[in-house]
């Protein structure tokens, strides 16, 4: 019972996922660490992490779109 019951298939079949689903997400995700720097905490060493955590999200939407817009992605 190895793998003789699944079927192979290469990475260009399986279903593509929504990219547009996806960049919401991720927006949404660093609107929500950005919104947790509001709070009742003495020490910012948190929201500098919160902060970081953001930016890579956004940067990672940028960097996708622009990808793809060059035609360097699928």
């Amino acid at each position: 019972m190895s793998g003789s019951s699944e079927q192979i298939t290469s990475p260009d079949q399986r279903k593509p996922l929504n990219r547009k689903a996806a960049r919401a997400g991720a927006i949404i995700c660093a609107i929500i660490c950005l919104l947790m720097t509001i709070g009742n905490h003495e020490g910012h060493v948190e929201d500098v992490f919160l902060v970081v955590t953001a930016a890579l999200l956004v940067l990672a939407v940028v960097l996708d779109w622009l990808l793809r817009k060059n035609g360097l992605r699928r």
